[in-house]
C-alpha cells in the first residue's frame, strides 16, 4: 500500500510541477483542477479498497440455504450402526462323512427334520467291497480261533490224563515205600529189596513235581493264547464295526431337531469325503450376527449392549461371541437377545442395530452435518446474537454418534450455529445471513 501512496504522490507532482513558459497564464486552471480532482477520486477509491481487503472477508448466504442448528444439553450415548442378519441360534452342518454318488434323496430343502431322519443316501462300490473282505477276515479269525481253542482243549485233556497216571504211581509206590519200610523194620525183607521201593518212591516224587510244573506251565501258555488270540479277535471286531459304520454314513441323517437348509445335492452327483451338503437349523431361537468395521475391533467385545427397532418396538441385544478374524477390512460378531423376542422376524432377515460403545451421560450436544468435511471439527460458524451475521469461533469436539457430536469447549448450550457445509465458503471468516 505504501508504494501505491508514494506512486500517487509522484504523479501528483508531477501534474503539479510548474512549467517554464513564456506567456503568463492562470495558476489554476479547468484543466488543472479536473486532472487533480481525478487523482485523488483514485487515491479515494484505493483506500477504500484496501480497507475493505484488510478487514475480515465476508460473504452473503441465504439462511434457507444452510442449516442452523442450536447447541443443547442431553443424554449421550456413543454408538454406531450396524446391519445385523438373523440367523438359528445354532447350525450344525452337514458334512459327506464318505465320498460317494447321490442315488437317493428322501427330503427336500427347507423340511424339518427329526433326529436321526434320513436326508439322501450314497452309493461307494469300493467301500462296500471292503466291508466284505473285512466281514471274511473277521469269520476267518473266528474259525481260527474256534479250531486254536479245540486244540488247546485237547492238549490240556491229555495233560490232565498224564498227570492222572503220574499220581497213580506216585500214591503206589508211596504205599510200597511205606510197607517195605515196617517190614524192613521188622526185618521181614531185605535191605535191597527195601531201596528198590525207595528209589521208586522218590521218582515217581520227582515226576509228580515235574509233571505238575508241565501243567502249570501249560495252562499259562494257553491262557496267553487264549487272550492274545481274543484279543485279536476284537481288534479285527472293532475294525469291522468302524466299516460297517463308514458304510452306514453312507446314508446321510439329521443330526439335531431342526430345519434342512442349503441342501446342495442331485441324483447322480458325486460327492467327495468332507463335501458340505447342506447344513440344519436349529429353530429353537435366533442370533443376530453383524458386520463392524475393523476401526472400532479394540473396542468391541463380549457383553456390550445394542438395540433394534422392529415393528415400532425396541429390543435389546448383547454380544456374546467376537470373531476377530478380519476379512475385507470388517470383523464379525455374533448377539443373543437380551430379553424378548420379538415374534415375526425370519432367518436371512436383515436388521438395522445400534451397537452401544459407552454408557449414557449427559453432554453438550452438537447436531452432526457437512461442516465436519471441511473443518475436521476445529471450528464452527457461530451464529451472533442480532442473528444477522455468523463468524468463525475454534471449538473441540469428542466422541460422536450418528447423530451428535459431544462439545468439550467453545460452545454453550443456547448457542446457534451453520452445521450444513461449508464448501461454498473457502476462506470466509464471516458470513451476511439474508432472510
Amino acid at each position: 500500500m505504501a508504494s501505491i501512496v508514494c506512486k500517487v504522490s509522484y504523479l501528483i507532482t508531477l501534474i503539479l510541477k510548474p512549467v517554464d513558459i513564456a506567456i503568463a497564464k492562470k495558476r489554476w486552471s479547468t484543466k488543472r483542477l479536473t486532472m487533480i480532482g481525478g487523482v485523488l477520486a483514485i487515491i479515494i477509491l484505493i483506500a477504500l479498497s484496501y480497507f475493505l481487503t484488510s478487514g475480515k472477508s465476508r460473504v452473503n448466504v441465504e439462511t434457507d440455504r444452510i442449516t442452523i442448528s442450536e447447541i443443547k444439553t442431553g443424554s449421550f450415548q456413543e454408538f454406531i450402526p450396524v446391519n445385523g442378519i438373523v440367523l438359528p441360534v445354532t447350525t450344525i452342518y452337514l458334512d459327506a462323512a464318505e465320498g460317494g454318488r447321490v442315488e437317493e434323496k428322501y427330503v427336500e430343502d427347507g423340511a424339518f427334520m427329526k433326529k436321526g431322519d434320513p436326508i439322501l443316501r450314497l452309493t461307494n462300490t469300493d467301500l462296500e467291497l471292503s466291508l466284505v473282505n473285512q466281514e471274511t477276515s473277521v469269520f476267518n479269525l473266528l474259525t481260527q480261533m474256534q479250531i486254536s481253542r479245540n486244540a488247546a482243549q485237547q492238549n490240556t485233556i491229555s495233560k490232565l490224563n498224564q498227570m492222572a497216571d503220574v499220581e497213580n504211581a506216585w500214591k503206589e509206590a508211596e504205599r510200597l515205600f511205606t510197607l517195605n519200610k515196617k517190614l524192613f523194620d521188622q526185618k521181614a525183607i531185605s535191605l535191597q529189596e527195601f531201596k528198590q521201593s525207595q528209589i521208586a518212591y522218590d521218582y515217581q516224587v520227582k515226576r509228580k513235581k515235574l509233571t505238575e510244573q508241565i501243567l502249570k506251565q501249560d495252562s499259562t501258555s494257553t491262557k496267553q493264547e487264549s487272550d492274545q488270540t481274543r484279543q485279536s479277535f476284537e481288534r479285527t471286531q472293532n475294525a469291522l464295526d468302524v466299516m460297517r459304520r463308514k458304510v452306514g454314513d453312507l446314508i446321510v441323517r439329521a443330526p439335531v431337531n431342526g430345519q434342512l437348509t442349503s441342501l446342495d445335492a442331485e441324483i447322480g452327483q458325486n460327492k467327495n469325503k468332507g463335501e458340505r451338503l447342506g447344513q440344519i437349523d436349529v429353530v429353537s431361537g435366533f442370533k443376530i450376527r453383524a458386520d463392524i468395521d475393523e476401526h472400532y475391533i479394540s473396542r468391541i467385545f463380549t457383553g456390550l449392549n445394542g438395540d433394534f427397532s422392529f415393528n415400532e418396538k425396541t429390543y435389546r441385544l448383547k454380544i456374546k461371541k467376537v470373531f476377530t478374524q478380519v476379512t475385507n477390512g470388517r470383523f464379525q460378531v455374533d448377539m443373543e437377545f437380551a430379553g424378548t423376542v420379538p415374534s415375526g422376524i425370519r432367518r436371512g432377515q436383515t436388521l438395522q442395530v445400534r451397537l452401544a460403545l459407552s454408557d449414557e451421560t449427559q453432554a453438550t450436544l452438537l447436531a452432526r452435518g457437512g461442516f465436519y468435511q471441511q473443518t475436521g471439527g476445529n471450528w464452527i460458524f457461530k451464529v451472533g446474537s442480532d442473528g444477522k451475521t455468523a463468524f468463525r469461533v475454534d471449538v473441540q469436539l469428542g466422541r460422536q454418534n450418528p447423530d451428535y457430536y459431544e462439545v468439550l469447549q467453545g460452545l454453550k448450550p443456547g448457542d446457534k450455529v451453520v452445521t450444513s457445509s461449508y464448501e461454498n465458503y473457502g476462506e470466509m471468516q464471516e458470513l451476511v445471513l439474508k432472510r
